[in-house]
């Protein structure tokens, strides 16, 4: 039997970290594995502390972790914290905005599962899976962040940017990790790319795309940040 660690940063999200809860309790997973969940509340200003500590107390989670930042220190601060509880084979990253599904979980674990890959990215992009229309100009800048990114790191990926990136996690472990908040995406990307022999692959997924009002956190001056680490760590800072 092998164990799927999810690693869950959160930061205020009281109007949907419960659903997401639910919906992950409530997706069965293939290959017999069973599921290690690990939440970072990322020192949350609303009721999401106590939303999680009350989900928590319930038979189904029994078990499964939480972890407290004081103040909020962001995306990537909050993957190095889940990233060091975790025990299990592999590891995914699921936001906790309910804009992924996880039903797309068994979706990604296939070529893992199957002997045939190291990493998959599950695409906004490409794939058959519904996907909320939105913010044009935001699209415009995902594709051109993947573009500028694989650039570099020679990869063919469709969204470098995605929330759903799933990993063994040796693989994951065997990279140090710095950028604290969205950076942690090209990051992640430059690094995993200069491994020798990783097999990386892509499937399309769900996407139910939330807008600012719904409480959309990531914006224009995130961009900017992730091209100066696409070229930081691509270039720049190599470790």
């Amino acid at each position: 039997m092998k164990k799927l660690s999810i690693i869950i940063p959160c930061y205020n999200e009281e109007a949907s970290v419960k659903t997401v809860l639910a919906n992950i309790a409530a997706t069965p997973l293939g290959w017999e594995m069973e599921k290690e969940i690990i939440i970072v509340n990322d020192g949350s200003s609303d009721n999401t502390a106590s939303q999680l500590e009350e989900f928590l107390l319930q038979d189904a989670f029994r078990g499964h972790q939480l972890i407290h930042h004081q103040q909020n220190m962001g995306k990537g601060a909050s993957i190095r914290s889940g990233l060091e509880k975790v025990t299990g084979d592999i590891v995914i990253i699921q936001d906790a905005d309910h804009e992924y599904d996880p039903r797309d979980y068994n979706l990604m674990l296939e070529p893992i599962m199957d002997g045939h890959a190291d990493v998959v990215y599950g695409s906004r992009f490409m794939g058959a899976g519904p996907h909320r229309v939105l913010f044009y100009f935001h699209t415009l800048g995902n594709k051109f962040l993947t573009f500028l990114s694989n650039f570099f790191t020679q990869l063919n990926l469709t969204d470098m940017e995605t929330g759903y990136k799933m990993f063994k996690t040796e693989i994951l472990k065997s990279i140090t990790l710095r950028e604290n908040r969205f950076g942690i995406e090209p990051e992640i990307t430059a690094k995993i790319s200069r491994i020798k022999n990783i097999r990386i692959y892509e499937t399309g997924i769900r996407y139910y795309g939330r807008t600012y009002k719904d409480g959309k956190k990531i914006n224009w001056k995130d961009g900017f940040k992730a091209i100066y680490c696409i070229f930081k760590y691509n270039i720049f800072s190599r470790r």
